[in-house]
């Protein structure tokens, strides 16, 4: 089974993408980017999942981060936000990120855009 880490502050989103994805993939979730980096050098993941604006460190200095860890240099990492403005997208893809989903997000799209990019 495939591992996925999801970011984000909103308990509420992170209870909606275990409803999403929890059946089909080894979830874990994390509150904000400091705790989701520590479990994503403690583990192996084949995809991250973040939030942009969070406490502690946001998810562009997650994304950075991750790409600089030897593990996550090609690991896919998608960016789910309602951040939607093309320079904040324009610095997600020059940090590595691998797609940007604007939220709110439509579920089966976002199972296909995840099965397209961990498979």
């Amino acid at each position: 089974m495939k591992k996925i880490l999801y970011v984000d502050d909103a308990n509420s989103l992170r209870q909606l993408i275990e409803m999403v994805l929890g059946k089909e993939y080894a979830l874990q979730t994390a509150e904000n980017g400091a705790l989701g980096l520590a479990k994503a050098k403690s583990e192996q993941f084949d995809l991250v999942i973040s939030d942009v604006n969070m406490p502690e460190m946001n998810g562009l200095e997650l994304l950075g981060a991750l790409r600089e860890t030897e593990n996550y240099k090609y690991t896919p990492i998608l960016m789910l936000t309602t951040e939607a403005s093309p320079d904040m997208k324009q610095q997600g893809k020059n940090l590595g990120a691998t797609g940007w989903i604007i939220k709110p997000f439509n579920p089966d799209k976002l199972i296909r855009l995840i099965e397209r990019v961990i498979n």
